[in-house]
């Protein structure tokens, strides 16, 4: 028998009510919203686009960003002439454009952008491109002081640049040239960036690199087998300093 009256049975089922409503609230705010996913490293190939685009233009060449909320860092190069092309990086909030930069290297080199890292906060690297130096503004102005202050010797053969730079203008605040080292002739040979992690204080960059590899003091490696061989380097975050180099079958 039921012995509930009309009234107190409305109220326990609004009461059911509310509170299933407010378990599903709780629920909804625990769950991060889908615009806050972080995105902290892209490597992949270089992709054309200007500092005129939209984001919506550039967001549809596909090529390597980072993100975090409503903030995307985009990277690759404009084709500044039939031959030449010119590294660019870009960072959108909310589809405005904040800073495109497009003037790290304008030589006649054809230096591209392709890959980042962004902490989400302050620690922000580029991933650059360089075929040799030429006469112009180019990363060697970045450089000086830090671990690798050039291309090196010869040309031809694709270094990597990382550069730090400050998320709030893209500015680089310092930069290493990252390559090889042919051990018959001393000249520059070709390293490919492949990825990029952050602990907080050193930066390890994980690469593909030709004969040879660099040691932490920037001499060859001796190597067995053939190149390209899978390379490691532990960056200071200032790029100064390798703490520790090695490559699978190299010394």
């Amino acid at each position: 028998m039921n012995n509930y009256s009309p009234k107190l049975q409305k109220f326990w089922a609004n009461f059911s009510l509310s509170v299933i409503l407010l378990a599903d609230l709780v629920i909804a705010q625990k769950a991060p919203p889908a615009f806050a996913q972080t995105v902290n490293s892209s490597i992949g190939n270089a992709v054309t686009f200007s500092c005129n685009d939209s984001e919506a233009t550039i967001k549809a060449k596909n090529g390597p960003k980072v993100s975090s909320g409503n903030i995307t860092i985009y990277i690759g190069y404009e084709q500044a002439s039939s031959n030449n092309k010119n590294p660019v990086t870009a960072l959108f909030n909310n589809g405005i454009k904040t800073w495109c930069r497009n003037d790290y290297e304008t030589t006649n080199d054809d230096g591209t952008g392709y890959g980042l890292f962004w902490d989400g906060a302050n620690v922000l690297y580029g991933v650059y491109s360089a075929t040799g130096s030429q006469t112009g503004n180019d990363f060697r102005r970045f450089a000086t002081g830090r671990w690798l202050s050039s291309y090196g010797s010869g040309g031809g053969p694709k270094v990597a640049i990382i550069a730090r730079i400050n998320p709030a203008n893209g500015q680089v605040d310092y930069a290493t040239f990252l390559s090889a080292k042919k051990a018959d002739n001393g000249q520059t040979n070709s390293l490919v960036v492949q990825n990029l992690s952050w602990n907080g204080t050193n930066l390890t960059v994980q690469a593909k690199s030709w004969w040879t590899p660099r040691r932490a003091n920037t001499n060859s490696m001796t190597c067995s087998g053939s190149s390209p061989y899978q390379y490691t380097a532990v960056f200071t975050g200032d790029l100064a300093t390798v703490n520790s180099a090695s490559a699978v079958t190299c010394s």
